[in-house]
């Protein structure tokens, strides 16, 4: 039975997503009960061979608090670079235990849902080099960078496993905002590092896929992907709204989607997605202007941010445009925002 049948309602991840991480708080100085206890994680319980699962969100919550209770703005990359790649659970091991890096690559995509939920992983060959992408897809989540960051950082680990320890990739994008200092994520993956992107991706030469991974076990491959496959992958579990939002959300730095667009990555077409908005008393334009509205308080806050950058991370062709919408929404320009936050 999956480690999720037995739960129900928001998307979960599993609890092994946490290993090493009270140590890790304690190095840094930082009271790991005041991290993890709002999230529902019983600290003196809680080990590398900790079963069951979290709420996702609750996980990407605690993230964002580790970061300003340690003090520490690049958390989750400092937590992701040092997640040992042996600490993936079962998807994670099935992977080390494959017959060759390609196949590692295939099952880790394929049964990632046993993992975590309301997420997408996959990879894809663009232009002769692989495309790790990984994102969440509720978008109820909305604060998630060092989620992002310590993701990326741990999958880097995984293929470093499969490639050798001299792995970098070539390119590495995120969806969030550039923090103020990114010298520690191009220490951290030694290749350029751009941000604002449609979603988080490494970008790598894909070398030989036939090569056979070093932790190649046929015995313990076979008996984990049986047991990997006899469970049931999760589907589903966030709602159209808050799909379509996250759809939305991460085609702004283009400029607004067009609804065909957004249709299309969610496999229906243009009218039942209408349709099925309506429904749910809820209208595309409406729901572009919610995440436009939604992410402008959220970056306006971040004096390294220029209005212009905002503007344009959130699709505006010009600042104007971007400027009425803020003394439409708010009240205030957004010079006035950002004054008030400060």
């Amino acid at each position: 039975m999956s480690q999720f049948a037995r739960q129900g309602g928001s998307p979960e991840l599993a609890l092994v997503a946490t290993a090493g991480l009270v140590p890790f708080l304690r190095d840094l100085g930082a009271d790991a009960d005041a991290v993890m206890g709002p999230s529902g994680v019983d600290v003196a319980r809680l080990d590398e061979n900790s079963q069951g699962s979290l709420k996702l969100s609750a996980y990407v919550e605690m993230m964002e608090r580790a970061a300003r209770v340690s003090g520490c703005d690049d958390f989750g990359l400092r937590y992701g670079r040092q997640f040992p790649a042996s600490s993936h659970g079962l998807v994670g091991d099935i992977a080390l235990a494959a017959p060759s890096v390609g196949m590692a690559l295939r099952q880790f995509s394929d049964l990632f849902p046993l993992h975590q939920q309301a997420s997408e992983f996959r990879v894809r060959t663009e232009n002769g080099l692989l495309r790790l992408e990984y994102r969440i897809l509720d978008w109820r989540i909305l604060e998630r960078r060092q989620d992002a960051e310590l993701s990326l950082a741990m999958f880097q680990n995984l293929l470093r496993q499969a490639y050798g320890p001299g792995f970098t990739p070539e390119e590495v994008h995120f969806e969030h905002p550039a923090p103020e200092d990114v010298s520690a994520h191009e220490a951290t993956f030694n290749a350029p590092v751009f941000f604002g992107q449609r979603t988080n991706a490494l970008i790598f030469r894909p070398g030989d896929l036939g090569a056979r991974m070093p932790g190649f076990n046929a015995a313990l491959y076979a008996r984990l992907t049986a047991q990997a496959y006899g469970q049931r992958l999760p589907r589903g579990g966030v709602p159209l709204p808050h799909r379509v939002r996250a759809e939305i959300r991460s085609r702004l730095p283009d400029g607004a989607p067009p609804i065909e667009d957004v249709a299309e990555a969610l496999g229906i077409a243009r009218w039942t997605l209408q349709r099925r908005l309506s429904a749910e008393g809820v209208t595309y334009a409406l729901s572009v202007q919610d995440v436009r509205k939604t992410l402008a308080k959220s970056y306006l806050p971040q004096a390294h941010l220029s209005i212009s950058t905002i503007a344009q991370l959130l699709g505006y062709a010009e600042l104007s445009p971007f400027s009425r919408a803020c003394k439409r929404w708010f009240g205030a320009s957004p010079e006035q925002l950002r004054a008030k936050a400060t």
